[in-house]
């Protein structure tokens, strides 16, 4: 039977979703609880990797299991075997060829930032702090200039196994919301596409918080697109503010 999970996790103190030696990670834990509930290895395959110290409240993964579960006893099951920073939320049954990768049509992230002299601890570990002022209307426009289909090279990391950079962006907001917890604005960039690579909305995020400070124009970014100029890219932002929002099947 094939079952889809979805996922969420507080990402600190993970070394990201992929499997890896001697690191904790989203995946290496799925792994092994449900390798103990079905008493054999199990593969779990998930819709994409996050990286160290990104979270998710929609992630998706599926894992074929030979044992009979009923979807809310299997939720239980591993929930009771996971450590408080890592949650199934829910079960289901698939078709048997659904692959949480393979299936996705497309994913949403939200960046987080909050814009204040001082962050609250409440956000410490899911905002990127920034204590200057930011043009939201501004970072909002440039953030259209993202929109469509592009080859990405200036924004992903040069470290991928990708056959290509190009993907589709369909969605870009730049959003300010008073926040009464952290007593301050916090700032939400909201991205959807077909897929995204490899620090590529960080890389997106960090360019438009420099034309937010007035530190980089329109012009510089549709040059970077066009020649895939990482120089002409913002600096990556910070992992822990980036949250894997939804992903998207038919």
């Amino acid at each position: 039977m094939n079952f889809k999970l979805l996922i969420q996790y507080d990402g600190t103190d993970f070394h990201g979703w992929q499997v890896q030696d001697n690191q904790r990670t989203v995946q290496g834990e799925l792994t092994r609880v449900l390798s103990l509930i079905e008493d054999t290895e199990v593969y779990v395959a998930g819709s994409g990797r996050t990286d160290a110290g990104v979270h998710a409240e929609g992630q998706v993964a599926n894992v074929k299991l030979v044992r009979p579960f009923t979807p809310e006893n299997l939720r239980n099951a591993i929930n009771g075997n996971l450590w408080r920073d890592l949650r199934i939320l829910n079960v289901e049954k698939a078709a048997d060829d659904f692959h949480a990768r393979f299936s996705a049509k497309g994913k949403t992230y939200v960046y987080r930032v909050i814009n204040a002299p001082v962050i609250s601890p409440f956000w410490a570990r899911y905002a990127h702090h920034e204590n200057r002022p930011l043009d939201v209307g501004k970072m909002n426009t440039a953030a259209r200039l993202f929109l469509g289909e592009h080859d990405w090279t200036a924004f992903s990391s040069t470290r991928t196994d990708a056959e290509t950079k190009i993907r589709t962006i369909t969605e870009f907001t730049v959003e300010s919301v008073w926040d009464a917890r952290a007593n301050a604005s916090l700032i939400e960039f909201r991205v959807t596409g077909n897929g995204f690579l490899r620090y590529m909305v960080r890389s997106l995020v960090g360019t438009l918080l420099e034309v937010g400070r007035n530190e980089k124009d329109f012009d510089t970014i549709q040059t970077a697109i066009v020649t895939g100029n990482r120089e002409l890219a913002g600096k990556t932002a910070p992992a822990h503010g980036l949250t894997l929002l939804k992903v998207y099947y038919e």
